[in-house]
């Protein structure tokens, strides 16, 4: 839907990053003191017509200070005091341009550059009402108004700065955690999808081997394929959820059918029943099923050997096997499983030429 004209011109007069809103308008009610002095004598000609240029004036630098910062704004300023002074000796009213100038004093600079420029448009004031018609109605306004107007702008500058470095702070979180998110994403469908469907290549090519010397076994493998399939919708339903774990165990079954299909022998060397926190459990699964998928792919070894170490300071996993050691450090499977071991705090490390990876896991914290 188009805005209105009306709302075009109000966001051209009043930008929106003032924070000001409509209520730029309602402070324009003060005004009423430039023109108090005509309802007790007769304006000429001249001065109707020299009033009505100096208000056409002053409005075009109210509505364009909103806009200004540094050295153009503290010219705005200059431009209201300026028509003040020149009123002065024939307008007492004109002290509120006075005030209006001092109320834009946040725009100059920090809080100590605008209070300067606030005390010094005060003193001007005082000055201007000693030299034009030093009367009490005339110089409280200018002076002590100016004053508290000024120091309280100068206050609400500041608190609508920091609120805008506040929101640009929360939007840049969120782009942050958007960011995160997608790379979460992206490494558990890596995991999940590397994984099974390296399983899936594996079994499609041993069931076509099958399908005419043993048709049992080959109908055995596609059904192992469909089953596989199934498990790996679920798991990228689970990974874009953000709520998929894993046990070592189911881990390890997942790894063991692979291989086998691979004709890659495993050895598992782990405590029997490990306890493990479940998410520092969910971390291990993830990286030796991605450690396995690299053999399966990558290392065309015939064993692949996996231990799991644990001692007081953390937990210690080792994947190595007997192919020719093609894991690369730059690759985008072991660029997740680093991240996701450096978050729980631990490292990881590629030897013995690309045929060991170790990674090591601090216990969590009490």
């Amino acid at each position: 839907m188009s805005d209105s004209p009306l709302r075009r011109l109000h966001r051209f007069l009043v930008p929106p990053e003032s924070g000001q809103g409509w209520t730029a308008y309602l402070w324009l009610v003060y005004l009423a003191f430039f023109s108090i002095e005509w309802f007790f004598r007769p304006i000429a000609t001249l001065e109707a017509w020299l009033a009505a240029a100096t208000l056409t004036a002053f409005l075009t630098l109210y509505f364009s200070a909103f806009r200004r910062r540094g050295v153009a704004a503290l010219l705005h300023l200059a431009g209201m005091a300026s028509l003040a002074i020149a009123w002065a000796p024939f307008n007492s009213g004109s002290s509120v341009l006075f005030i209006y100038a001092a109320s834009f004093a946040h725009l100059v600079g920090r809080p100590r550059q605008a209070a300067v420029v606030v005390i010094g448009i005060a003193l001007l004031a005082a000055s201007t009402a000693v030299w034009a018609q030093p009367v009490l109605w005339y110089w409280l306004p200018g002076v002590f108004v100016s004053l508290i107007i000024g120091a309280a702008n100068i206050f609400f500058g500041e608190q609508h700065r920091s609120n805008a470095e506040l929101r640009l702070t929360q939007a840049e979180v969120r782009r942050l955690a958007r960011v995160a998110e997608r790379e979460r994403i992206a490494r558990d469908l890596h995991d999940v999808l590397g994984h099974t469907l390296s399983l899936i290549s594996v079994k499609s090519e041993l069931a076509g081997r099958l399908i005419e010397t043993d048709p049992e076994r080959a109908a055995d493998e596609v059904r192992s394929i469909h089953e596989s399939a199934r498990t790996a919708l679920a798991e990228v339903r689970e990974a874009i959820g953000g709520f998929r774990e894993q046990t070592l165990k189911q881990a390890f079954d997942h790894i063991r059918a692979s291989l086998r299909a691979a004709d890659v022998e495993l050895r598992l060397d782990v405590d029997p029943e490990p306890k493990f926190d479940p998410k520092q459990e969910a971390m291990l699964a993830l990286v030796v099923r991605e450690a396995a998928t690299n053999v399966i792919r990558h290392s065309d070894a015939r064993c692949c050997r996996i231990r799991i170490l644990r001692n007081g300071d953390g937990t210690r996993v080792e994947i190595s096997d007997d192919g020719g050691g093609s894991i690369r450090a730059d690759g985008g499977g072991i660029q997740g499983m680093r991240a996701r071991i450096e978050s729980l705090g631990g490292d990881l490390i590629i030897d013995d030429n690309g045929k060991q990876v170790t990674a090591s896991i601090p216990e969590p914290a009490e």
